[in-house]
């Protein structure tokens, strides 16, 4: 699919859209010409996400999505709605209401004024964590979903409203399950921070990296460039309407030997990696089938995880700011309420 002659001058709203993912996705979606409205409320994105970006093209709008009278205002003549503003796991263990009202009463409240504006399409962007902890490998979109925390399931259930809006009133939606990602403007600061950027960045200062629990849990990585493509592809697929969508590299690894491809690519020695107690919640296993998105999106992810970390290595270093500056605002136990 030709990305530019599909989205050229179309009206694109992405919520968290200077996000991590949200961000990435802006600026795939301004290389194909589309125009891109970013709301964001930026409680945990950055303005400096889009830098480098035309401004008459790519807008952002300062905006917590559960404003519904300004947010009814911005979907006027908007084309496709790319929904990825939400709350963080760690965030749900010290502030759970406030991550349902965002995940999940905010999704709500989403669906119900995209209809009412007419939106051709509306893509809800979920998470891999709605699974919990894997009872078989790899798993497909027919996996039991049982979440360990109150973001999984605030997630699920924005889910459940946006399925319902299709089976209801045949709104055409999309659900994709992104599993984690990694890359260029990752969060390793407060409770957003997540385990790539921090073990990199520790990594680079010199400092240990620390693994909670024994380092036996599975994660399945995909670079921030593919999980964009994907939540891309999916609002523009006629045949992924109504349906649930994985996206995820389709390969797991050890959070232990995570660790050690990363302290290998620094330079640094074994020695760095220590361990410290369980997280509360921590999902045990998760490892893609991606089948469907192949199916259904023509989508496949292409950067291996050797190569997306030396990729994130190298964007640390073009940026001027050194590994022990941006590990001042990093938060070990992120997940306690002192990090809020």
């Amino acid at each position: 699919m030709n990305l530019k002659t599909e989205l050229a001058d179309k009206r694109v709203l992405v919520t968290g859209g200077v996000g991590f993912i949200g961000s990435e996705v802006a600026r795939q979606l301004a290389t194909a010409e589309a125009h891109v409205l970013a709301v964001d409320n930026l409680v945990n994105g950055k303005r400096e996400n889009l830098e480098g970006l035309p401004e008459e093209q790519v807008l952002l709008a300062e905006v917590d999505i559960r404003d519904e009278a300004t947010m009814a205002d911005l979907l006027k003549g908007v084309d496709l709605v790319l929904h990825l503003a939400c709350l963080g796991v760690r965030h749900s263990i010290h502030s759970p209401k406030e991550n349902h009202e965002v995940n999940a009463s905010a999704t709500l409240g989403l669906l119900k004024l995209s209809r009412s504006a007419d939106i051709p399409r509306f893509v809800y962007v979920s998470t891999s964590e709605v699974y919990g902890t894997a009872k078989s490998v790899p798993m497909s979109e027919e996996h039991p979903t049982m979440p360990h925390t109150v973001y999984g399931g605030s997630k699920l259930a924005g889910e459940a409203y946006t399925r319902a809006y299709h089976d209801t009133y045949e709104y055409p939606t999309i659900i994709v399950r992104p599993f984690n990602a990694y890359g260029p403007r990752s969060h390793h600061e407060g409770d957003s921070g997540e385990v790539i950027p921090k073990f990199l960045l520790r990594s680079m200062a010199g400092r240990e990296m620390v693994i909670f629990g024994d380092g036996s849990q599975t994660r399945d990585f995909s670079y921030v460039s593919d999980t964009a493509r994907g939540i891309i592809l999916a609002g523009l697929s006629d045949k992924a309407v109504g349906q649930t969508v994985n996206l995820g590299y389709g390969e797991e690894i050890a959070i232990n030997d995570l660790a050690q491809k990363v302290a290998a690519l620094v330079g640094a020695e074994q020695s760095q990696i220590v361990h410290d107690a369980p997280r509360p919640g921590d999902v045990l296993r998760l490892f893609a089938d991606s089948d469907k998105a192949d199916d259904l999106l023509d989508y496949k992810a292409e950067i291996p995880l050797e190569d997306g970390l030396r990729m994130l290595k190298a964007w640390y270093e073009e940026q001027g700011t050194s590994p022990e500056q941006l590990l001042e605002e990093e938060s070990v136990h992120n997940w306690e309420a002192t990090t809020a």
